[in-house]
């Protein structure tokens, strides 16, 4: 069996691989070990290795790197000991191959130990572009780590080929997010309000923002209009999650614990709400706010708007029902007004997802088994002819 290990380190990245865990896991071909670290290990964080270990799977490695402060010098740090413990579990699992979802930090630490160890890398959501975090360059740096590619659409598809890597081993997919979405059994609206201790008898935005990584200290001020903008809605009720482990975290989580309890029964602040509940609350959301990617990916299949703020999800390919708009409070307000309007809720109607397609999951399985990856890690160049 081909040994087949599976890193994630965040709550939103384990949603998106849930499914595809399964699968690996239920291959007569595969056998599946997983690598846990980052905020899975992180009390601040929701410690959401607790709903891995709930789904049924066993751990093979948790690896704690997330240091107490999220400053570039201790990201830097939390790198460093990512590295070393990534390295050691690697040689004492050894796998076959190693999957890779996304472009944090935490990704791009694990690609260069298995580079380093000359495990093949199967990498998934390369190819795509947020121009307004440090992750661009660790998603295009995994890219060029990684032997196996797996893109959410054909422009990406199309983009890990300009990027030198061989046409062979690129291949559109689709998005594990959405395709989560279609097989999901979702909560009744009252079982969620029960499930997550909060009355939902009226209509809320769900928000999540993190921060703008690859700008200098804006993300409390950006924030701060977020929060100042939702204080003209008093009629909706807010669920707000929290960051992920980013430059300047703390400070909106800080933030949004200090907004939600001066505002009791209207607001809920929540560390982590697990895959499924944060799905089934934006399937009743009235609206999807901040600048996560789930806004852009997930939210179209809902056909419920989303206010996408300022700059980091900038490059990324988004369906009809997202709205873009400047990191302050006029242009936040406005975006709202609109994301409410009839005019604008009966366009979405018959948007289409480009990051749809059939079988993602089960594609992925089937290429991870079937896939010769004797001597995969030594790779060539793939040229582009340019007329």
């Amino acid at each position: 069996m081909r040994k087949t290990a599976v890193f994630t380190s965040t709550r939103a990245e384990y949603g998106l691989l849930k499914c595809l865990i399964q699968g690996i896991d239920k291959s007569v071909e595969l056998q599946l070990q997983l690598i846990v670290s980052g905020t899975h290990l992180s009390a601040d964080y929701g410690m959401t290795i607790n709903e891995i270990k709930a789904d049924g799977f066993k751990v093979d490695e948790s690896v704690e790197m997330v240091l107490s402060h999220d400053t570039p010098t201790g990201i830097c740090k939390s790198m460093g000991l990512a590295m070393i413990g990534y390295g050691e579990a690697l040689i004492r699992n050894s796998p076959d191959i190693l999957v890779i979802l996304g472009d944090r930090y935490e990704a791009f630490c694990a690609a260069a130990a298995a580079q380093i160890c000359r495990i093949p890398v199967a990498h998934i959501h390369g190819g795509e572009s947020t121009e307004g975090l440090i992750d661009e360059a660790f998603r295009h740096s995994i890219t060029k780590m990684s032997h196996l590619h797996f893109a959410s659409c054909e422009v990406y598809r199309q983009r890990i080929i300009q990027l030198g890597e061989a046409p062979d081993r690129v291949f559109n997919v689709g998005a594990l997010g959405v395709e989560n979405i279609r097989r999901m059994s979702f909560m009744e609206h009252g079982e969620l309000a029960e499930s997550i201790g909060f009355s939902l008898e009226k209509p809320y935005f769900l928000v999540t923002f993190h921060p703008v990584t690859l700008e200098k200290a804006t993300s409390g001020e950006q924030f701060q209009c977020l929060l100042d903008a939702l204080d003209f809605f008093p009629e909706f009720n807010v669920i707000l999650t929290k960051t992920n482990a980013d430059t300047d975290s703390r400070v909106i989580n800080h933030m949004i614990e200090a907004f939600a309890r001066e505002r009791p029964g209207r607001c809920l602040a929540v560390a982590s709400l697990g895959a499924n509940r944060y799905l089934a609350a934006m399937k009743y959301a009235a609206a999807v706010i901040g600048n996560s990617s789930s806004g852009i990916v997930e939210a179209p299949c809902f056909r419920i708007p989303t206010v996408n703020i300022g700059d980091r999800q900038k490059g990324r390919i988004r369906a009809g029902n997202t709205l873009n708009c400047s990191p302050d409070t006029v242009s936040i307000r406005r975006s709202i007004d609109i994301s409410l309007s009839p005019a604008f809720r009966e366009s979405l109607s018959d948007i289409s997802n480009p990051y749809e397609r059939p079988d993602t999951h089960s594609r992925i399985v089937r290429l991870i088994e079937n896939t010769d990856i004797v001597g995969i890690t030594t790779k060539t160049f793939h040229n582009i002819k340019f007329s």
